[in-house]
């Protein structure tokens, strides 16, 4: 990837994730062009990583071999419309994180001539933790496949999975998964404060629980189940805690959060911009 001219279109907080993530996985200033339509966005770029910017599209696509799409999905169709001749002139891997903007539209609105590969980041990519799902159609070869893993892998690690359609699984699971986990220490610490925990220690102590458990759930062979079982001790206070999960029926509740993330996201696909 360091040798590779890569553009960025859009840099707000994905976009600036990813040119962070490329920069410390090596890739050279000068093979990093981006495009970004806010001057102060452009400000922040320059000060905060050092890199030029321009206002341009075209100007930042130019000459690139991979381009990355990182706009928000209801501006998807105004950036690349203008850029359809260049890009299937240049005819550059096109790598779009735009929630909900199917493989078709991204196509048509591109002339259908380049490679496209859709990825689902989630928010953890800003802190270079992320959980990306990949997908690209059968017509995408092994070369633009690795180019792509390598781009989203700069901001953590990546999964390819088998069809467009699991993306929204993919959104439900780990693209919105952080709120998940967010909402459950949050209430952890509201509950330790009502049972006498000063509120400042229960807030810090849930934080650096969900910290902690995520560090050990990346560590060796990563079973959850294994994890939650050596945590448990027989008959003490963690069985007491998910006993009460359990009658709570929490594995149903999380099923139905889960499928109630998926449908919403297939109507926000079905309702999203159209080329």
């Amino acid at each position: 990837m360091t040798n590779r001219r890569l553009a960025i279109l859009g840099a707000g907080n994905m976009g600036r994730a990813i040119i962070g993530g490329l920069l410390r996985s090596g890739t050279r200033p000068e093979h990093l062009q981006v495009g970004e339509r806010s001057g102060e966005q452009r400000a922040l770029l320059s000060r905060e990583l050092g890199l030029s910017s321009s206002a341009d599209n075209a100007a930042a696509v130019r000459g690139a071999t991979v381009v990355v799409v990182a706009v928000k999905p209801s501006d998807v169709i105004a950036v690349l419309a203008p850029l359809a001749a260049l890009l299937e002139s240049e005819r550059p891997l096109l790598i779009s994180v735009a929630a909900g903007i199917r493989i078709a539209t991204l196509a048509a609105a591109t002339g259908g001539g380049i490679e496209i590969v859709r990825a689902m980041p989630n928010r953890a990519a800003l802190v270079g933790a992320g959980a990306t799902g990949l997908y690209a159609p059968s017509q995408v070869g092994a070369a633009a496949r690795a180019s792509a893993a390598q781009v989203l892998g700069s901001v953590g690690e990546v999964a390819w999975v088998a069809s467009e359609d699991a993306l929204d699984v993919v959104t439900a699971l780990s693209g919105s998964g952080p709120a998940y986990f967010f909402l459950l220490a949050e209430h952890m610490a509201e509950a330790a404060q009502a049972l006498g925990l000063e509120a400042p220690i229960a807030r810090q102590l849930a934080r650096m629980t969900l910290y902690g458990a995520g560090v050990l759930a990346r560590s060796g062979d990563a079973d959850l189940a294994r994890l939650r079982a050596e945590v448990t001790s027989p008959g003490g206070t963690t069985e007491a805690a998910l006993r009460v999960f359990e009658r709570a029926k929490l594995r149903e509740i999380i099923a139905q959060a889960l499928g109630a993330a998926v449908k919403r996201g297939h109507e926000l696909a079905a309702s999203g911009p159209k080329p």
